[in-house]
């Protein structure tokens, strides 16, 4: 993780548990000519606008005071959208039951890509319920070899 999102972090979280809200992912990249810090929050029924708004001139504020970025940028705040990522162990504890596209460092059963839903996960392992053509088929993954992890879409 980069120094900026760390510091970001440090500054952000209290005050985002402070207005109830949960710092989901900080993300500090350059598109083109232009860096962008994008901070990603949450709460149990979503986030609108004004949560947005109101963390985005909160944090502003105190990046103004800080001053961790030597050069512009433009700051981002927003919802992680239904395609969540799950990047800690709350989040895939939170996404027990739900729907969860996952891949993987390596091949598991060869393959490296996985969505269905996720069954279990202990720390260590991901139970996750997939359907193969007409049946259902249980992989197990290690924790350690997830690469990446959100929460799956599907439609009907």
């Amino acid at each position: 993780m980069s120094k900026v999102t760390e510091v970001v972090e440090e500054l952000a979280n209290p005050l985002i548990q402070e207005l109830g809200l949960e710092l989901v992912e900080v993300d500090y990249v350059k598109e083109g000519k232009s860096w962008f810090l994008r901070v990603y929050i949450d709460k149990e029924l979503g986030v609108d606008i004004e949560d947005c708004g109101l963390v985005s001139e909160r944090l502003s504020e105190k990046l103004d005071e800080i001053d961790p970025i030597p050069h512009n940028y433009f700051l981002e705040v927003s919802s992680p959208g239904a395609e969540r990522p799950l990047k800690k162990d709350k989040d895939f504890e939170k996404a027990i039951g739900k729907s969860v596209f996952i891949k993987t460092y390596e091949p598991i059963d060869g393959e490296k890509s996985f969505e269905g839903t996720l069954l279990e996960f202990d720390g260590r392992q991901l139970k996750i319920e997939v359907k193969i053509k007409t049946r259902k088929k249980v992989i197990e993954i290690p924790y350690e070899k997830v690469a990446n992890a959100r929460l799956a879409v599907i439609f009907s």
